[in-house]
């Protein structure tokens, strides 16, 4: 794990949406760190939708830091069934505390976006300037553009009333924490958790969604929290690139690398011990053909990925074992 500095170790540091599993993997590496300031707040003591509460809990506590790892995120069962509340409530989210932040003074920010902000069909690796150049996957447009929108608002303070706050744009996650249930989870999960109920049951079979062709990139959220604490860690010079007027100030989190969701599923069943046959649901939506990141700016930074994919998907396993109850 990325050492904090001793500074930022007693700065105080509010991960908005510490429960989630971006937001956990987060204050676990701070934790860990010996940061002696955290502050959270659980969905029932501070409702992140609401202005005025959101103010008044800035105001009061006056954090240093925030990390805006909060949102309403799921598969494309969940976007598809409910865009309206996936656009809505993110986009309240963000709006109240980007814009709160920036009114109790805060100057670092980081907030945490996703890997579909980019063009469904945009180049591949899909590097940070490639965002808004081309239409984005139907699926998940409105979680996209609420994401975009927190991209905007982060640069916008910035022209305007000079702060730091930076996006961050991580591949896709999974983890401790993760969700499982099938209506609303992403690849992963979904596949984990049918291979083991298969297994348990002794079904020969598992059914799987699309037609398993299309290529996915995957980070343990574990890995993600790292590049946090590393980015906590850079001074305004390290980071001055990023701060430009003239682009967002956007940087991708990722592996540089990807595999099918066929392959992916192979890995999978090799972790749970399940040897059945796959059955490939191909009248259910793809979704994005691939979403490669391109991650050539964080290496240049100094930070990489530490976790092989089959390492931590037998880590999410072993959580999903202890602690998922359906």
């Amino acid at each position: 794990m990325t050492p904090l500095p001793q500074s930022i170790r007693q700065t105080s540091i509010y991960v908005a949406g510490h429960r989630g599993l971006v937001g956990s993997a987060v204050l676990r590496a701070l934790d860990t760190g010996g940061c002696e300031r955290l502050i959270t707040r659980s969905h029932s003591d501070l409702e992140l939708g609401d202005r005025r509460a959101v103010e008044e809990f800035f105001a009061a506590e006056k954090p240093e830091i925030v990390l805006l790892c909060a949102a309403k995120v799921g598969g494309i069962a969940a976007n598809n069934d409910y865009p309206a509340e996936f656009i809505h409530e993110n986009l309240a989210i963000q709006s109240n505390v980007i814009h709160a932040a920036w009114q109790s003074g805060v100057q670092r920010l980081l907030f945490l976006g996703s890997s579909c902000i980019y063009p469904r069909d945009c180049p591949q690796p899909i590097r940070e300037e490639y965002l808004l150049t081309g239409p984005l996957e139907a699926s998940n447009r409105p979680y996209a553009i609420a994401k975009i929108a927190g991209v905007e608002m982060c640069w916008s303070y910035n022209r305007q009333y000079g702060t730091r706050y930076l996006a961050l744009m991580p591949t896709n996650l999974y983890g401790p924490g993760d969700n499982y249930d099938l209506e609303s989870s992403h690849v992963l999960p979904a596949l984990i958790r049918k291979c083991h109920e298969a297994k348990v049951s002794g079904a020969s079979a598992v059914r799987a969604w699309g037609s398993g062709t299309p290529r996915r990139e995957l980070l343990y959220s574990d890995d993600l929290a790292d590049a946090v604490v590393f980015i906590l860690g850079l001074d305004d010079a390290q980071l001055a690139a990023h701060f430009s007027v003239q682009r967002p100030p956007l940087i991708n989190i990722g592996t540089g690398e990807d595999l099918s969701i066929a392959e992916l599923m192979d890995v999978v069943r090799k972790v749970v011990g399940f040897d059945g046959e796959v059955i490939w649901e191909r009248e259910r939506a793809d979704g994005t053909p691939r979403k490669l990141l391109d991650v050539s700016a964080m290496h240049a930074l100094g930070w990489h990925h530490k976790r092989p994919l089959e390492e931590g998907i037998r880590l999410a396993y072993e959580d999903f074992l202890a602690n998922w109850r359906s």
